[in-house]
């Protein structure tokens, strides 16, 4: 007998159920616009992703599917300095970890101290206009780290 398939079995994606509803993209109103775009190893969008950001310090939550440009776009507080994120996208079994630093760190941080400099450079959100990009590559040329799950 077999047994059904989970989602994490097969290949999605299934993002757009849960994101026809209601805007999700706005952990603090009052924030800072973060925006970027999902790439995948050529550089090319992924016009059909999905990207979570968590607040754990401050227990907000926030989804956003890309555009056909790969574009996601979330309102973040402005006092926080990290978020957990996880990236959806079609092909992959599971979804990927990292985090994004909304700025540099003020002390130590064991997790960037134990990247290269060149990985620490993909976790770290650059300033442009009133706001913060920060681009997800999946692979390649200044692929994003990932984290275990």
């Amino acid at each position: 007998m077999s047994r059904p398939r989970t989602p994490s079995q097969t290949v999605g994606p299934y993002y757009a159920i849960g994101l026809s509803r209601r805007p999700q993209n706005v952990l603090d109103p009052d924030g800072i616009e973060l925006s970027g775009r999902l790439l995948d190893g050529r550089g090319e969008p992924i016009d059909d992703g999905m990207v979570e950001l968590w607040d754990a310090e401050g227990r907000r939550f926030g989804r956003c599917g890309t555009d056909g440009e790969g574009r996601f776009r979330f309102r973040v507080p402005r006092d926080c300095a990290v978020l957990e994120a996880l990236v959806f996208a079609r092909g992959l079994l599971r979804h990927q970890r990292t985090r994004v630093y909304l700025r540099p760190p003020d002390g130590d941080d064991d997790l960037l101290a134990a990247l290269s400099p060149a990985e620490r450079e993909t976790l770290l959100a650059r300033p442009e206009g009133d706001g913060l990009v920060f681009d997800i590559r999946m692979q390649g040329e200044r692929a994003t780290v990932f984290f275990g799950h």
